[in-house]
């Protein structure tokens, strides 16, 4: 028996940071090495899209395709999308910090590219204090990327890029989060770029990572993106995995789990990455000693339910307006008795709400503009949040 430290503690609940045991994904991680072979010995290869709610751990999981991109001697770049923001300035960037890791001595003509990508984003007749400076130490390429056209100058940077990697016999990784935030032009252009890229079988490739109606958005932007790319959905951890992302962090510290705590956790986190680390960072401060037991668990639940309440369900909340509260009130309703990742109709939500469904558009689109919500299929909409239905509930009783 010994006495749990909290400097010790393991576990780290946090946006896009990496838990101490990244517990199942062997799966996802051992694909993409053979991937980066391959695409380094020019064999054909598509390009990856992860999917999930918010919480699964996409971002993490990103950064660590990322490190193996690293590893391998690769040039990588990330970037993370924005509703209303063009893509070349932050596409740029990922793509001149890619460059640099790849260490061409003769890089400059393609910086001059890149750097001539990222001003076109200026409108014409900007004043010099308007553009933005990439920070790219050569003067900007002519007749190069630069047209205006999104799609022919992403497909003329690509091209150039993946042609320098080839030249030094590895590849080029572009990590883009919060993929589903592209504008409509820019997903276009980038699915026409890797179409290409895999074409002239050069080695780059786009690594995307966004919410689970991103399939959707691709596909409506070009009919072949679903041949494209390979598609893998990041979901909630089974419970082995789930066990192993609590257990094995805590041996590293010398302390351990009965197996009637790790049976309440699951009951608690339902195996969503993000709750395992909330949950147990709680967990270890509040218990007394070594090994966890459930009645430690069944004490730290309000103060870990509290501190989800505020930071990770009522900081969304809050973004929301009171008609999209309304709506989000009516979703929960809508759900109850069913997963809170599952799609509900939006005809139910109306009927909740005891509304007309047209009248409560406005509100729905808005909180899918703010990620709070999604729609993969017509007339259904679902929560971004994992459990935010079950938050939303207890709310209001």
């Amino acid at each position: 028996m010994r006495s749990m430290d909290p400097i010790r503690n393991p576990y780290a609940p946090g946006a896009g940071q990496r838990p101490p045991e990244l517990a199942g994904r062997d799966e996802q991680l051992r694909t993409f090495d053979i991937a980066l072979e391959r695409v380094a010995k020019g064999r054909p290869e598509r390009s990856v899209i992860l999917t999930g709610l918010r919480g699964v751990g996409k971002t993490v999981l990103l950064n660590a395709l990322r490190s193996q991109a690293v590893r391998a001697q690769w040039g990588t770049g990330k970037f993370e999308a924005r509703p209303e923001q063009g893509i070349r300035r932050p596409l740029g960037a990922a793509l001149h910090m890619a460059v640099r890791e790849l260490g061409h001595p003769d890089a400059d003509q393609v910086l001059g590219t890149i750097k001539a990508f990222i001003e076109r984003d200026a409108k014409p007749g900007a004043k010099l204090s308007e553009k933005w400076n990439p920070g790219i130490m050569v003067p900007a390429t002519k007749g190069r990327a630069d047209s205006g056209d999104i799609e022919i100058d992403l497909v003329e940077l690509f091209t150039d890029i993946g042609g320098l990697a080839a030249d030094k016999g590895v590849g080029v990784a572009i990590f883009n989060d919060e993929m589903q935030d592209l504008g409509i032009d820019d997903v276009s252009a980038l699915c026409a770029a890797v179409h290409e890229l895999s074409q002239q079988r050069l080695p780059l490739i786009v690594v995307g990572a966004g919410l689970p109606h991103l399939p959707a958005v691709l596909s409506a932007s070009k009919s072949y993106s679903e041949r494209l790319f390979r598609y893998s959905r990041i979901d909630r951890l089974d419970r082995m995995a789930a066990d192993l992302a609590l257990t094995l962090p805590a041996e590293d510290e010398e302390g351990s789990f009965e197996t009637e705590a790790l049976d309440a956790m699951y009951e608690l986190t339902g195996g969503y990455p993000y709750f395992i680390q909330a949950y147990g960072k709680v967990v270890w401060d509040v218990a007394p000693c070594s090994p966890i037991t459930a009645d430690d668990v069944r004490v730290a639940t309000p103060d870990a339910e509290a501190e989800l309440a505020v930071g990770f369900f009522g900081s969304r909340y809050e973004r929301a307006t009171p008609a999209e509260r309304e709506y989000l009130r009516g979703m929960a309703e809508a759900s109850d008795g069913q997963d809170d990742a599952d799609q509900v109709n939006t005809a139910k939500v109306a009927e909740v709400l005891d509304r007309k469904a047209q009248s409560l558009s406005p509100a729905r689109d808005a909180l899918m503009k703010k990620g709070l919500i999604y729609s993969a299929e017509r007339g259904k909409v679902a929560f971004t949040v994992p459990h935010f239905g079950r938050y939303l509930r207890s709310q209001q009783s």
